[in-house]
């Protein structure tokens, strides 16, 4: 997603050279770790003070840095899970072990760690009722989506979740996501047969089988192969690509 503008002359002026020289500095919070709960195996809630003039959209996300030597310059995008009113700023992040990186380390934090986090930014947004498809952590731009839509209007009527992991025990707030008023849920597990659940990928197949209004808004987030590959999908059965919210290159 590009979030700087540019511009250029043929003949900059003497300003334009010195303001050339001047990079823009992002501005920065310094957060405080309250409270860290496991909301599934892997996958960590974060709580801390919600910063003075930190003001944010549902579904936006913030470059997020621990506090700490070695750390600072590895920043990763992550979504706020909380609602942009609150006093308290929440993130739900799944960690790779594997990986040997910055999600590993958030995995293993306490109250009291210091993390970083920059102005919000991001494309994804309510645009009303549609189908959301969302794939592992794919999930958390939608927490603050759904949240705020339920607190403003009392229901989720109009709105259905497809949600794709490897296993059911991989699933984000299951609990919250099926207790949501209005809320239609599909989970599909990829790596495991489980009663009562589809087995399987989001796909075309599953999309002709679950069945679409091409008319409708479509919600899309999660690895980019997934992305593209359900985004094909859809606009091979008729829906225009600005009917699907997804995040921007």
């Amino acid at each position: 997603m590009n979030r700087h503008d540019q511009a250029g002359s043929s003949q900059p002026t003497s300003a334009q050279h010195s303001d050339a020289k001047i990079k823009e500095v992002p501005i920065a919070h310094t957060l405080t770790l309250q409270a860290i709960r496991p909301v599934t195996h892997d996958t960590q809630e974060l709580t801390f003070e919600r910063p003075d003039g930190f003001e944010f959209r549902p579904g936006q996300a913030t470059d997020f840095a621990l506090d700490k030597d070695e750390w600072r310059d590895e920043k990763r995008p992550f979504t706020m899970a909380s609602l942009p009113d609150a006093d308290k700023l929440q993130f739900v992040i799944k960690s790779y072990p594997d990986h040997d990186g910055v999600t590993e380390q958030i995995g293993q934090m306490q109250p009291g760690a210091k993390v970083i986090i920059e102005e919000p930014w991001g494309a994804i947004e309510d645009r009303g009722p549609g189908t959301i498809l969302a794939a592992g952590a794919g999930i958390t731009p939608f927490i603050a989506i759904l949240r705020a839509r339920l607190a403003d209007k009392g229901t989720l009527d109009g709105y259905r979740l497809i949600f794709s992991n490897s296993c059911e025990k991989d699933i984000i707030l299951r609990d919250e996501l099926t207790a949501m008023d209005g809320l239609e849920t599909r989970f599909v597990l990829s790596d495991e047969e489980v009663e009562g659940l589809h087995h399987g990928k989001i796909n075309g197949d599953l999309l002709d089988q679950l069945g679409i209004d091409a008319e409708s808004t479509f919600y899309l987030c999660g690895p980019p192969e997934f992305e593209d590959d359900v985004a094909s999908a859809l606009k091979e059965r008729g829906v225009d690509e600005d009917n699907i919210v997804r995040e921007e290159d």
